[in-house]
C-alpha cells in the first residue's frame, strides 16, 4: 500500500486553515514540477521553464487555469533528492484568500494530483531516507511545541541527538550478537569468540544506558505536556486568588467564604520557557461537609501525582511552629521526592524583615500578596530554577515519546534475560534469541524495523500538509 502511494503526486495546503496574508500550496511527487509548469506563466521574459530550473530557486509569475489567472505567486522548486521528501517538490506561495487556496487545490487535483493524507509529506521523507522514524515524529512535536523546553527537546530529536544515541547502542548490540551467532556457526568445534566476562560487562553497560533513557521519559513527558504544580493550603488562604494572579485573569471563583473551591481547577502557564500546569485545589481541613470532604481527598490525590506543591499559608494567622507542623503533616501524607515550596500570602502592610525573621527556620520560603500581585515573580524564578537545575541540566538526551519509552523498556527486559542467561551459562541459541529481540525493539524506534500499521498510526496524527 505504501509503495503505491509513493507513485502519486500529492498536494495540500501547508499553512494554517483560513484566510491570511499568504498561503503555501505544497506538491510532492514525480509529476509535481510538470503539473505546475503547465499552469505557470513566468514574470521574466527570458526565464526558463520550471523543469529546466535549478533546485532551490524562486520564480515569480502567475498561475493560470484553462480560462483565467488564479493569482500572482512565488514558486519554489526543490528537485529530488534535495528536498524535504526526497522527491520533486513545488511550493506555491499565493495570497491567503480561502477562495484562491481552494481554486488552486481544485485545479491541480483536476490535473492529476491527489490530496495528501495527514503526515504524508513527512512519511515520504522517512520512506526516502531523509529522516529516520524518531526524527519524523519530532516534526510533529516541533509543530505542537508551546514552550522553550518542549521546543528544545523536539529540536534535539529532529537534529538526530536521540537517533545517534540509539544508533550507538544498536551498533554495540550488533557486534555482541555477531559474536554469539558466530559461536553458533561453530558450535561443533566448541569455539569461544568472546570472553563471557567481557560480554557481561557490555550487557551491564548497555542496560545502564537504556535504563537512564527510560528514566528520562518521566522528565521528558512532564516537560512536553506541562509540569504539574499543585497550589495547596488551608481554606481561605488565597489559593484561587494566586491562580488568577498568575494567569492574569479571573479563572477561579474567589470568596471570603471558606471552602469555596470544591474541585480542582487546572490551567497552563509558560514561565521561563517551561510549561507548567497549575492546579488550584480545595482547602485542606477536617470537615463534615460530604462534598467538601471529596474535594480535600482530590487535593491529596493531585499532590501525590505532582512533583511540586506550592503550600500557601496566611501570614496573619499562622505561626512558624504551626507552619512546620502543617509541612510535616504533608510530608507524612505524600511520598518522598516531591518538592514543597512554602509561600506566605497576604503580606499587605506587613514588615517583610520581621516575617523573614519569624520564619527563618523554614527553608526556601517566599512571601507574596496574591491580591496585590506583590513578589509573584519569585514563584516564577524558583520554579524555573528548580526545573533547569533538577530536570534539564546534565541530560543531553531526554525521551519524550511514549512509543520510544515502551520500546526501550522492552529492550531492557530482553537484555535482562541475556544477563541472566550469561550468568546461568545457558546455551548460545537462547542468548542469541534475546539479543535479536533487543535489536528488534531498538530498530522500531528509528524505523529500521517497522510495519505499515505502525507507520499509519504514527503519521495519521500529523496535520495535513506536513
Amino acid at each position: 500500500m505504501l509503495d503505491i502511494q509513493r507513485k502519486d503526486t500529492i498536494i495540500a495546503i501547508a499553512t494554517a486553515a483560513g484566510a491570511g496574508a499568504i498561503a503555501v500550496i505544497r506538491l510532492s511527487g514525480k509529476d509535481s514540477i510538470s503539473l505546475v509548469d503547465a499552469a505557470f506563466i513566468s514574470g521574466a521574459k527570458s526565464a526558463k521553464s520550471l523543469k529546466e530550473s535549478k533546485s532551490h530557486r524562486l520564480h515569480f509569475g502567475t498561475i493560470q487555469d484553462d480560462e483565467a489567472i488564479l493569482d500572482e505567486v512565488l514558486v519554489s522548486v526543490f528537485k529530488n533528492p534535495h528536498s524535504f521528501t526526497g522527491e520533486d517538490v513545488i511550493e506555491i506561495s499565493c495570497h491567503g484568500s480561502v477562495y484562491i487556496q481552494q481554486k488552486m487545490l481544485e485545479y491541480f487535483l483536476f490535473k492529476g494530483a491527489r490530496l495528501a493524507q495527514p503526515g504524508e509529506f513527512t512519511l515520504r521523507a522517512f520512506l526516502n531516507g531523509k529522516l529516520d522514524l524518531s526524527q519524523a515524529e519530532a516534526v510533529a512535536d516541533i509543530i505542537a511545541a508551546d514552550s522553550a523546553s518542549s521546543h528544545r527537546l523536539a529540536m534535539n530529536q529532529l537534529r538526530g541527538g536521540f537517533s545517534n544515541e540509539i544508533a550507538l547502542l544498536r551498533e554495540q548490540l550488533i557486534h555482541f550478537a555477531s559474536l554469539i551467532e558466530l559461536e553458533l556457526d561453530f558450535a561443533e568445534e566448541d569455539v569461544e569468540f568472546a570472553s563471557r566476562a567481557d560480554l557481561m560487562k557490555t550487557v551491564e553497560k548497555l542496560r545502564s544506558v537504556i535504563q537512564g533513557l527510560v528514566d528520562s521519559f518521566e522528565v521528558g513527558n512532564v516537560l512536553k505536556n506541562g509540569i504539574p504544580v499543585v497550589i495547596a493550603g488551608e481554606p481561605n488562604v488565597g489559593k484561587s486568588t494566586l491562580l488568577n494572579a498568575l494567569l492574569n485573569e479571573d479563572r477561579a471563583i474567589v470568596s471570603e467564604i471558606a471552602g469555596t473551591t470544591r474541585d480542582t481547577i487546572e490551567e497552563e502557564i509558560v514561565l521561563g520557557g517551561v510549561k507548567f500546569r497549575f492546579i488550584d485545589t480545595a482547602g485542606i481541613r477536617d470537615t463534615t461537609d460530604t462534598i467538601e470532604k471529596i474535594g480535600v481527598e482530590k487535593t491529596y490525590e493531585k499532590m501525590r501525582q505532582s512533583p511540586v506543591v506550592i503550600y500557601l499559608f496566611d501570614v496573619n494567622n499562622t505561626t512558624s511552629s504551626a507552619l512546620e507542623n502543617q509541612l510535616e503533616e504533608l510530608k507524612r501524607e505524600l511520598s518522598p521526592g516531591f518538592r514543597i515550596i512554602p509561600v506566605g500570602n497576604k503580606i499587605d502592610g506587613k514588615n517583610l524583615e520581621e516575617l523573614e525573621k519569624e520564619f527563618k527556620d523554614t527553608p526556601s520560603i517566599l512571601f507574596i500578596s496574591a491580591k496585590q500581585r506583590i513578589n509573584l515573580f519569585a514563584i516564577s524564578e524558583i520554579l524555573s530554577k528548580d526545573v533547569k537545575s533538577g530536570l534539564l541540566e546534565g541530560k543531553d538526551t531526554v525521551v519524550t515519546n511514549v512509543r520510544h519509552a515502551d520500546a526501550l523498556r522492552k529492550t531492557a527486559e530482553a537484555l535482562g534475560r541475556v544477563h541472566t542467561g550469561l550468568s546461568s551459562n545457558v546455551t548460545n541459541d537462547f542468548i542469541a534469541g534475546d539479543l535479536r529481540h533487543a535489536l528488534h525493539y531498538l530498530g522500531e524506534i528509528t524505523g529500521q524495523i517497522s510495519s505499515d500499521d505502525l507507520l499509519a498510526n504514527i503519521f495519521s496524527k500529523f496535520c495535513i500538509g506536513k
